[in-house]
């Protein structure tokens, strides 16, 4: 296995493609009136996780949209029913999510 950088852990993600990516889902979000924001965070979370590699193994986002749309469906309701007060949880339960839907792929 080559290792890069001649380190075990690393991020190989360019900076160009997070300022396209970010943009497209800032643009996407904002045309779809927030809609597509969950479709938005996967796409940002696959790119991060999948050019992450952890003591020699790269990581691999497997999570949908549609799996988190349905998440954030109820996550909004629990918070409006609350009156705000579980949308301090909403954090925890998207990084929850993201854990259960990454894994190594070496």
């Amino acid at each position: 296995m080559e290792m890069k950088y001649g380190r075990d852990s690393f991020f190989d993600g360019s900076l160009i493609e997070l300022i396209l990516l970010g943009i497209g889902c800032g643009l996407m979000t904002f045309f779809s009136l927030g809609i597509l924001y969950p479709w938005a965070l996967c796409l940002l979370f696959g790119w991060k996780i999948d050019h992450t590699v952890v003591d020699g193994k790269r990581m691999h986002f497997s999570g949908s949209a549609m799996g988190l749309f349905g998440n954030w469906i109820k996550w909004l309701a629990l918070s409006i029913v609350t009156l705000g007060i579980y949308s301090f949880w909403v954090c925890i339960k998207l990084e929850d999510w993201k854990a259960k839907n990454t894994s190594f792929i070496n």
